[in-house]
């Protein structure tokens, strides 16, 4: 039985494995992402690595860059998106 959003893989030559795209797009992997790897029983976890402060502030920035969003304009809109995503995941807030 195969777990719910489950996929199938090869395990290249060299070792390699390709983590198919719609499990990289649930996870939020992205190129160049480094991940952890444990092994757990017969099976084992991939899951991305936590960033330290340096690198989390470099991709902070690179997506800064990108948008050419200010931090003000970014953090403006933070608390309809926290707003926004308790009420996708609990419900509605209740006052």
């Amino acid at each position: 039985m195969k777990a719910q959003g489950s996929c199938e893989t090869e395990i290249r030559e060299r070792g390699q494995l390709t983590i198919p795209k719609k499990i990289r797009e649930m996870s939020h992997m992205e190129e160049g992402q480094v991940v952890s790897i444990v092994p757990v029983g017969d099976a084992i976890i991939i899951s991305p690595k936590r960033l330290q402060l340096g690198e989390a502030r470099s991709q902070i920035m690179k997506i800064l860059k990108a948008t050419g969003l200010s931090p003000d304009e970014v953090l403006s809109g933070l608390d309809e998106e926290r707003t926004a995503l308790f009420g996708e995941l609990y419900g509605k807030k209740s006052r």
